[in-house]
């Protein structure tokens, strides 16, 4: 049986973690059980990071990180 991984959505400058709603609901009906999405505070490079860092370290086995403009440098 293999396990699907964690998929964490990190959005844009411009955005929220409610944009990803509309993916959010695509990736469950794929069979995706556990897809987060990060709200950052947009305060700072080095706080969204670490706002993505602590979603990352309370998940149990692999993980994905999708990052949306902004985000990519976030995930990066």
């Amino acid at each position: 049986m293999s396990h699907k991984p964690t998929i964490i959505l990190v959005h844009g400058f411009w955005g929220g973690a409610a944009h990803w709603g509309k993916v959010i609901l695509e990736l469950a009906h794929r069979g995706y059980q556990s897809v987060h999405a990060v709200e950052l505070p947009l305060t700072s490079l080095a706080e969204d990071a670490e706002r993505t860092r602590k979603m990352v370290a309370q998940q149990k086995g692999p993980v994905v990180l999708v990052g949306h403009s902004y985000g990519g440098a976030v995930i990066t």
